[in-house]
């Protein structure tokens, strides 16, 4: 089938799959670059750069040669390039590199959080103020992106009522201990005994 899109044959829709993987690939890697850059890991995006650029240049070349005869090559392109910028994020979601600063009001139950918290080797310090209905205890966390799921699940249990705040947390001068939890995934395998 000719026309303006070009030929519908196999070497097409195989170099359009690949144009299009390669480009989930390298817009996923800059994705992923950009947010480490923004948090200070210039080793990790220098090379997340390298790998981001050679795709690059090795998908452009492909298009630039064939998007003549092959105009479908210019969709997939396009659909790689969406696609990527979405996992990207769900792959930097995932991994859940830095850290951040989560602060819980709560008017009922700043003690038990605290010390749950402190017992699974999460650091926090409990300020006293005055919220708009009376005294609250505030709790400042800082802790590893990863490990914020799990503490708020521990502050939904502790008050439902609570209030908290995230912030990302560009530079920590100490190390925070992670949170006692269970190994799953790859790092099972890798457990201390």
């Amino acid at each position: 089938m000719q026309g303006a899109w070009g030929m519908f044959d196999l070497d097409t829709w195989l170099t359009g799959t690949l144009i299009f993987l390669a480009r989930i690939c390298d817009v996923s890697l800059g994705t992923v670059r950009t947010i480490v850059t923004v948090q200070g890991r210039s080793v990790v995006a220098f090379f997340l750069a390298i790998f981001e650029i050679l795709i690059w240049i090795a998908v452009v070349s492909t298009v630039v040669q064939k998007v003549g005869d092959q105009p479908i090559l210019a969709v997939f392109y396009a659909f790689g390039f969406a696609t990527g910028n979405i996992l990207g994020i769900a792959v930097e979601r995932r991994i859940a590199l830095g850290f951040m600063v989560l602060r819980v009001f709560t008017r009922a139950a700043g003690r038990t959080m605290a010390e749950r918290l402190r017992a699974l080797g999460q650091p926090v310090t409990v300020f006293q103020g005055e919220g708009m209905r009376g005294p609250v205890d505030e709790l400042y966390v800082a802790c590893r992106r990863r490990d914020l799921k799990r503490i708020l699940e521990i502050v939904n249990e502790e008050d439902s009522e609570s209030f908290y705040i995230t912030e990302m947390a560009r530079d920590v001068r100490k190390a925070i201990r992670p949170l006692a939890m269970d190994f799953t995934g790859w790092r099972a395998v890798f457990k201390r005994k």
